[in-house]
């Protein structure tokens, strides 16, 4: 019987051992170069030390020690570098630079096709001037990328100080403030302008502002643009902070002209780690980062270390082995691609929403006459740019694993598929909504049966917007998934409500089911891959052109 080992963890021979050896002891040259001295830290971490650090995302891999702690299987290596810099590196040892290279576990539901163990090749730095930290982490990753001749490899720079600097100044609540946080975070840049229209006690100045700055992207003179911006939205000049961005780019201004570097302000997450600039590193071929880091000051001062400036960043082996032509398995890497040598391929919805699709994509300027009669085709080319035909619900698939840069489908399809996309335009057709339905004829049941089992029963196709809605709530929920006349879950008496999606209300009325509350409503949303969105310019100018030919459809 053959013996195999648990899903995402996988045996490695020697070819590709080798190759991996090959690797790491290129950057480990160049991590040494600059001063970084190796460190180690345990496999298991308790969990509640990393927690004072940062932010921890639900994680399979935790066990109970002895004593009761919850202990965690490591999902990076900065949080355990900020312990250890924390509680065992004295002033006097400062600046500390650190290098590791070690194997990290992580879940990641979205992307099944990834590994859940990766090797992370990184390094941090922790001193007192946080300007020379972050010029130092950005020049050593690239000089690590060039090192490795990655091919047509170029680094995506942005800072979350506009950004919490905008909120401080025009924020009306603190709700509103985290609401915008957790937006951007998400990427949902369709979501924020909603908030935004919404928001009544905002200056027009402040909603322009805070809209523009997550989608400004381009070379050094980025900065500029949003000096002005924020400067309009009344943030005081001190607390821009692009003046350190300024200053940034003029030492990266090599990298800057030779396309190597950009500002892209989309970029920017995790606004309860980092404290300044977020960077990543992309390749031709691949739909993720390569590497990722940024500055963290306030992890160190939740580890009781305030007062002092850390950077770093990591790199994911397992991606740069497939990037480099070896064989690999990192699940987001598409080996052989030249971007600017293919043609933009794009995710288009077969079913109620191609026409629509189809007839925006065409007024935005792409050629669309091979989509009249597409036949059984499921890939179709026009001109310079290639259609791939798939069920909206798959468009977001499709684009997380790099099988297209962009595509159109319903937010609900993002919603469920809750991958790493950054939705950029409402379409402004397909419109439809979702709703919770319950039997006319026990009109109170559900409200009765939660009081006493503490939970609610619901069928529904769609789990994640179902389990969004009753979080928000603060009600615990029961979801049996369905996949067709989902009606007949509480008509059976097998669920208490539904969770399903209508345009009319008619199948429900045919059922005797009356809506109880709305969920959500949804519209077409056009959205992209991070990495294909940062690196291919045409997404960024097809995205303003699709904008504007929805903002004319607003109009009419």
């Amino acid at each position: 019987m053959t013996q195999g080992t648990p899903r995402g963890f996988r045996d490695i021979l020697p070819r590709e051992a080798l190759a991996r050896e090959r690797i790491s002891d290129v950057v480990r040259g160049c991590f040494s170069e600059h001063g970084y001295l190796p460190v180690e830290t345990p496999l298991l971490e308790d969990r509640s030390a990393l927690e004072r650090g940062g932010r921890l995302k639900d994680s399979p891999f935790q066990l109970f020690d002895t004593d009761g702690s919850l202990m965690v299987l490591r999902p990076d290596l900065t949080l355990p570098v900020a312990r250890l810099v924390a509680g065992r590196v004295a002033a006097s040892q400062l600046p500390a630079r650190f290098r590791y290279a070690a194997p990290v576990v992580r879940e990641d539901t979205g992307l099944r096709g990834q590994p859940r163990q990766f090797t992370q090749l990184g390094i941090e730095h922790v001193s007192e001037d946080g300007a020379a930290a972050e010029l130092e982490a950005v020049r050593l990753l690239a000089d690590v990328l060039e090192a490795l001749e990655v091919p047509a490899w170029r680094i995506v720079l942005g800072s979350v100080r506009p950004l919490t600097a905008l909120l401080d100044a025009c924020a009306p609540t603190p709700a509103f403030r985290e609401r915008v946080l957790a937006l951007v975070h998400e990427s949902d840049l369709v979501g924020l302008d909603e908030l935004l229209a919404s928001e009544e006690g905002l200056s027009e100045d402040g909603v322009r502002a805070i809209s523009e700055v997550c989608r400004m992207g381009g070379g050094s003179e980025v900065v500029a643009r949003l000096d002005v911006l924020l400067a309009g939205a009344g943030v005081a000049e001190g607390a821009r902070g692009t003046d350190e961005l300024a200053a940034l780019a003029g030492s990266l201004s090599d990298l800057i002209d030779a396309g190597r570097l950009s500002f892209d302000f989309s970029i920017i997450n995790s606004f309860d780690y980092y404290t300044g600039i977020v960077f990543k590193g992309y390749a031709e071929g691949i739909a993720a980062s390569l590497a990722s880091g940024g500055r963290y000051d306030a992890v160190l001062s939740n580890l009781g270390r305030p007062g002092l400036a850390a950077s770093g960043f990591a790199l994911s082996l397992e991606r740069l082995q497939e990037v480099l032509g070896e064989p690999g398995d990192s699940g987001v890497v598409t080996p052989g691609v030249r971007v600017g040598e293919r043609p933009l391929r794009v995710a288009v919805p077969k079913g109620s929403l191609f026409a629509n699709s189809v007839a925006a994509l065409a007024a935005a300027g792409l050629p669309t006459e091979e989509l009249a009669d597409p036949g059984r085709r499921l890939v179709v080319r026009c001109g310079d740019v290639e259609y791939v035909i798939v069920r909206a619900q798959d468009a977001p698939t499709f684009v997380g694993h790099g099988g297209a840069d962009c595509g159109i489908c319903g937010a609900d399809s993002l919603v469920e598929a809750g991958l790493d996309l950054l939705q950029l335009v409402d379409l402004g057709f397909g419109a439809c909504r979702f709703v919770v339905a319950e039997p006319a004829e026990r009109a109170g049941e559900a409200e009765r049966a939660y009081a006493w089992r503490g939970t609610v029963r619901v069928a529904t196709k769609y789990p994640r917007i179902t389990q969004r809605y009753y979080d928000g709530l603060g009600q615990q929920v029961d979801i049996v998934t369905l996949h067709g006349n989902i009606e007949l879950g509480p008509i059976v008496g097998m669920t208490d409500r539904i969770v399903d999606i209508t345009a009319t209300g008619t199948t429900l009325a045919e059922n005797d089911l009356v809506i109880v509350d709305e969920v959500m409503e949804c519209t077409a949303r056009f959205f992209a891959g991070p990495a294909a969105y940062r690196c291919d310019k045409r997404i960024r100018d097809l995205a303003a052109r699709l904008a504007e030919v929805a903002e004319g459809g607003s109009r009419a």
